[in-house]
């Protein structure tokens, strides 16, 4: 059956094809009639689902008029509507794709197939690199060449998703499947947190190569490129804060160390090249500042937990259960106070020289460690805190 019939029970309905509108009066007509045709020729028990993002240019009157139905999405955003038509989709698989004629709603057959297979996400390919093809006109140099594949091979590195084309508008889902994984995001950034929450939770994942089309509505597109580049970016980051912060924090932390341990004793010397106090102070900085790099990969792993964007990860949960606000605060003080304790010692040494000119060269191996770990101690203390505040159980 079409969305015509919708007095049909959902029980029913194999599959909802969702298509996000904003204005697309233009183009509507041309989906539409596509993704009809489409159910009529396979003999699918179907439905269209517009999920109108607050158009005003008719876009409403002629998916109605032409048997589609209207989920009217009062949030604005490219995932709020989509995520408004996924919830008022009766079938249990659905077909996403944008209303503005760059994809064949006439293809989605593969897509079916896929899903009755037993997979959960069913991504289109636009890329050659996995089978699809790009007509002329129909993707900007800088999204073909730039923009998709750098975005793609980010998210395969961070996430290790098995996907060529990570933002393709074009895909198919089990309903249940995409509902489970809370998707938060109202933006653009949706498709790129529906891939990525499907990776992680272990989904079933296959792609299907499509043909992407120059784009009917003869105006300018709601995608902003640098701006949604750069969200899309941004989300994949704080998706990973493994690579983002832990292990570059890690990476100047260590240095840091090795550097301030290798300078304690006393000057060191590579040939004729001598290092010393100053280059300890260098590597004090590199130290606490990758302390606090590697403080906010625990802050936002804790932040996404929290905002349902991950799971909660079972190596955190035991290392909350072990490094509690009380057992932070103690380790925090024990660091402050033997810096305190070392600067006593470098006042105490000042004060047998008549509080005159030290030797720099000595002084300072006491006072900048004895600096470094105040500061670590205070760290210490108010990241403890801050992230009992994350773990605080809220409605």
């Amino acid at each position: 059956m079409s969305s015509a019939e919708p007095t049909t029970a959902a029980s029913s309905i194999e599959l909802s094809i969702v298509m996000p509108c904003l204005n697309e009066a233009r183009t509507l007509p041309a989906c539409i009639g596509k993704a009809l045709r489409a159910i009529e020729s396979h003999g699918l028990a179907a439905e269209v689902i517009v999920a109108d993002n607050g158009s005003d240019d008719g876009s409403v009157e002629i998916a109605q008029r032409l048997g589609a139905r209207v989920v009217r999405v009062a949030e604005r955003g490219y995932g709020a509507a989509l995520l408004a038509g996924i919830e008022a989709a009766r079938a249990p698989f659905v077909i996403m794709g944008d209303a503005d004629d760059s994809y064949d709603f006439g293809a989605i057959f593969p897509f079916v197939e896929r899903l009755r297979a037993g997979d959960d996400l069913v991504m289109g390919c636009r890329l050659p690199s996995g089978g699809g093809t790009i007509l002329p006109g129909a993707m900007p140099w800088k999204h073909r060449w730039i923009g998709n594949p750098v975005l793609s091979a980010v998210g395969r590195r961070l996430f290790h998703c098995p996907v060529t084309d990570f933002h393709c508008g074009m895909r198919g889902f089990r309903r249940d499947f995409v509902l489970s994984l809370d998707l938060r995001t109202t933006g653009m950034e949706f498709a790129s947190e529906m891939v990525i929450k499907s990776t992680v939770q272990r989904g079933r994942i296959s792609e299907v190569p499509i043909t992407l089309y120059p784009d009917g509505r003869g105006r300018a597109p709601h995608l902003r490129s640098w701006r949604d580049g750069w969200r899309h970016l941004r989300f994949m980051m704080l998706m990973s804060p493994r690579w983002l912060f832990l292990m570059p924090g890690f990476a100047l932390f260590l240095a840091g160390a090795i550097v301030c341990g290798v300078l304690i004793p006393g000057p060191f010397f590579v040939g004729h090249v001598g290092f010393d106090t100053s280059t300890m102070l260098v590597g004090a900085m590199a130290l606490i500042l990758g302390f606090q790099v590697v403080i906010y990969a625990l802050f936002s792993r804790a932040f996404a937990v929290s905002e349902g964007l991950l799971k909660p990860d079972p190596l955190m949960v035991r290392l909350f259960g072990i490094v509690t606000l009380e057992s932070g605060i103690a380790a925090g003080a024990a660091f402050a106070l033997g810096g305190v304790a070392l600067l006593a010692r470098a006042t105490l040494i000042w004060r047998a020289h008549g509080f005159g000119p030290l030797d720099y060269s000595k002084s300072q191996r006491i006072v900048i460690p004895a600096v470094t770990a105040i500061v670590l101690g205070m760290q210490i203390i108010f990241s403890s805190f801050f992230l009992s505040v994350l773990g605080l159980r809220r409605r």
